[in-house]
C-alpha cells in the first residue's frame, strides 16, 4: 500500500490510529496554521497602523525629495531670477525720494496741476505714515477746472519720475448747474525710503514693543 493510499484509508474522527509520522505531521501542520493566525492577530494588526505611518512618512520624504530635486536642478534659473527682483526692487527704490527731496516733489505735484491750468484751493500735506521701509506721505489736493484739465493732471502726475498715488477722487459741479467748471477733491501719496538712522530707530521700538508685550502676557 502506498502513501497516499494510506492516507485515504484515515479515519479523521480517530486520529489516535493513525501512523506516527502523520500524526506528527497534522501535529506540525497545525501548529503553522496556528502560529499564522497568532502572528496576524497580535502582530500584523498591532504593527499595521505603524507601518502605515512609515509609508506616510515614506511618500513625504519623497515627495520632498523630488521637490528638493527640481529646486536643485533650476538653481541657476533662480539665481537669476533673484537678480531680475532685486535689480526691479532697486529700481522701483530709485522712485521713492529721500527725506529732502521730498519738498521738490511736493513742489512738482502742486506745478503739475498749475500747468495744466487749474485753478488750485487747496493743497495740505498731511503726517508721515511710516511702513516697513518706506514712509506714506498723504496731501489732501482740491482743484477747480474742467475735465479736460483734470485729464491734463493726471497725465502730468502719472509722468512724474517719482511715484505718486492718487486716491479718494470725487468730482463735483463748482455750483449748480455749472457744468464747464467743475472741483476735483483727492488724496495724493507720494512715498519716500526711510534712511539707515530711522529703519534702526523702528526696529529699535518694535523689539520694545514686543518685550513689552511678552512682559505683559507673563502676569
Amino acid at each position: 500500500m502506498n502513501l497516499l493510499e494510506e492516507l485515504r484509508s484515515l479515519d479523521p474522527r480517530d486520529p489516535g490510529r493513525w501512523p506516527l509520522p502523520v500524526c506528527a505531521g497534522a501535529v506540525a501542520l497545525w501548529l503553522v496554521v496556528l502560529s499564522i493566525c497568532l502572528i496576524y492577530l497580535f502582530v500584523w494588526q498591532s504593527e499595521r497602523p505603524l507601518l502605515g505611518r512609515y509609508q506616510q512618512q515614506e511618500r513625504q520624504l519623497r515627495s520632498e525629495f523630488r521637490t528638493k530635486h527640481q529646486k536643485a536642478v533650476n538653481l541657476q534659473v533662480y539665481k537669476q531670477q533673484l537678480k531680475d527682483i532685486e535689480r526691479s526692487f532697486g529700481a522701483l527704490l530709485r522712485q521713492l525720494p529721500g527725506k529732502t527731496e521730498v519738498p521738490n516733489l511736493l513742489v512738482d505735484i502742486s506745478q503739475t496741476g498749475l500747468a495744466a491750468g487749474l485753478q488750485q484751493k487747496l493743497f495740505q500735506p498731511g503726517s508721515e505714515v511710516k511702513k516697513d521701509f518706506y514712509a506714506e506721505l498723504p496731501i489732501k489736493i482740491e482743484l477747480t477746472g474742467s475735465y479736460h484739465q483734470f485729464g491734463e493732471f493726471v497725465s502730468g502726475i502719472a509722468a512724474l519720475p517719482r511715484i505718486v498715488t492718487l486716491h479718494d477722487i470725487s468730482i463735483k459741479p463748482q455750483s449748480k448747474g455749472s457744468y464747464d467748471e467743475l472741483v476735483l477733491d483727492l488724496t495724493a501719496k507720494t512715498y519716500r525710503y526711510l534712511d539707515e538712522e530711522e529703519l534702526a530707530a523702528a526696529e529699535a521700538q518694535k523689539q520694545a514693543a514686543e518685550h513689552k508685550n511678552r512682559r505683559r502676557g507673563r502676569r
